[in-house]
């Protein structure tokens, strides 16, 4: 039997597995959990009828679909059979031909009942997850989209009809693809780049917060037409807790060590010599600890005022222009950087950035500090240019002449929290938001963000278009 089996089935391409009792057919069944299993009625120690009794009583093996083999072809062998839980019958002697013919039939139903099976479980999950799911192919047809992926996309919440427009046209309606280099070759994935991450952004708006969409893409390739999977999870509050945990981090540093010097300094001189002072001397030292410490809860009060304010300014507000002059000298004195010029383009003198002026001071900061950081001597000349853009935008262009960066690097610039990006953008530990964070800024305010080396010496020119506030021209 077990050479006749093997000469019929080998052929067709499936995978045997042969057990010469019940007891071994049994154990053999629950480790491989097999598409078929062809059962012989006469066996020692259990017979067939016995061992399919045991395999429907297995949760496990109790879809399995099981054809008696015997030469017992009675009407009440068959009944036996069918109670025990047989799906198909086999008489002895059988044709080859119907063997293998019933063999291919049951297993190809089988994993279509199994494959049905697991679709069902998918799609309750799926609905069930916050998480959105999409089905597309390679034009970028939406085959399938979930309850949330519908919510985030503005689809229609029934599910039976058609979804019209590409992935990336109804992601665009509301949504920016960033960075924007990740997103070329949409869905394919570069077979060099494990670490790529792509978002979809919709900027911040007066009535609403950013929201921020992480896109993981699975390839489901199983036939000629290539399809994948895609999961759109919303990252905001991680993106915006991240920020503002750096922003908290940067703002002790740079504004709470000044005051606490002051306290620390005084508190210690009337330590350490309290004895030697005189009266008028204690009473200068405390007032200059109490001055210390009302600036510390003042700056305390600053920070966490800055954290609360969003990245748009109000309506019928924004940073004006003009205003950059100062803001820079600001900076570049607390950076204690010697050379920073700014170059505002006529005309603009009336123009408001839709911006608010912490978020203005944040990009500038970051960018400044970058300069220095990776400037061989840690003295860049920094210089800041400001004009309308083609789009209407306003570009700020800062261009320092420090280090030149690689193509990898350039493309990598701006990928939110990026690990191996550190020896270059700024984002260590204790260092701001870096190029990433700067880039979260501006995606959320709508801008747009570029940066490419110098072609007139060492250095890179970073270019931000930044929208107009409402009625701020």
């Amino acid at each position: 039997m077990h050479q006749v089996m093997e000469a019929l089935l080998s052929p067709e391409g499936y995978r045997l597995a042969f057990a010469s009792n019940g007891a071994e057919a049994l154990a053999l069944a629950a480790r491989l959990t097999p598409d078929l299993i062809l059962l012989d009625v006469v066996m020692p120690d259990m017979n067939g009828f016995e061992v399919c009794r045991r395999l429907r009583a297995d949760p496990q093996l109790a879809e399995v679909p099981i054809v008696m083999v015997t030469a017992n072809d009675d009407r009440d062998s068959r009944l036996l059979g069918i109670e025990a839980g047989v799906d198909d019958y086999l008489a002895k002697p059988f044709d080859r031909l119907e063997m293998r013919a019933r063999v291919r039939s049951i297993v190809r139903l089988n994993r279509y009942r199994r494959l049905l099976a697991e679709r069902t479980r998918f799609a309750w999950v799926a609905e069930q997850s916050d998480d959105g799911y999409l089905t597309v192919n390679e034009p970028g047809t939406v085959l399938y989209a979930n309850s949330a992926a519908r919510v985030y996309l503005s689809l229609p919440a029934d599910a039976s009809g058609p979804i019209t427009g590409s992935f990336l046209e109804l992601a665009r309606k509301q949504y920016r693809p960033e960075p924007e280099d990740a997103w070329a070759g949409w869905p394919r994935v570069p077979d060099d780049d494990g670490l790529l991450t792509r978002y979809l952004v919709r900027p911040e708006t007066p009535t609403a917060q950013p929201f921020w969409l992480k896109v993981d893409l699975l390839d489901l390739r199983s036939g000629a037409e290539p399809v994948w999977q895609v999961r759109l999870r919303d990252v905001s509050e991680q993106i915006v807790a991240q920020r503002g945990l750096e922003q908290f981090h940067r703002a002790i540093v740079h504004k709470l060590r000044t005051p606490l010097v002051g306290i620390v300094g005084g508190l210690e001189l009337m330590s350490h010599h309290a004895l030697d002072l005189s009266k008028e001397d204690v009473i200068e030292m405390t007032d200059i600890a109490l001055r210390a410490a009302q600036r510390l809860r003042g700056e305390i009060d600053d920070i966490l005022q800055y954290l609360r304010v969003p990245t748009l300014a109000r309506s019928g507000q924004g940073f004006p222009l003009p205003e950059l002059q100062p803001l820079v000298a600001k900076i570049a004195s607390g950076l204690g950087l010697q050379a920073a010029t700014v170059a505002l383009q006529e005309g603009l003198e009336d123009t408001r950035v839709a911006f608010s002026r912490q978020a203005v001071e944040s990009i500038l900061w970051e960018i400044l500090e970058n300069s220095k950081k990776f400037h061989p001597a840690h003295a860049p000349a920094v210089e800041i240019e400001i004009s309308r853009s083609e789009s209407q935008a306003i570009q700020l262009r800062v261009r320092d002449n420090g280090v030149t960066l690689s193509p990898e690097q350039l493309a990598r610039v701006w990928r939110p929290y990026y690990q191996g990006e550190k020896h270059f953008t700024g984002e260590m530990a204790g260092m701001g938001l870096g190029l990433p964070g700067v880039a979260s800024l501006v995606w959320e305010g709508d801008g747009a963000c570029r940066i490419y080396n110098r072609d007139d010496g060492p250095g890179v020119v970073v270019e931000l278009d930044l929208p107009v506030a409402a009625g701020g021209e």
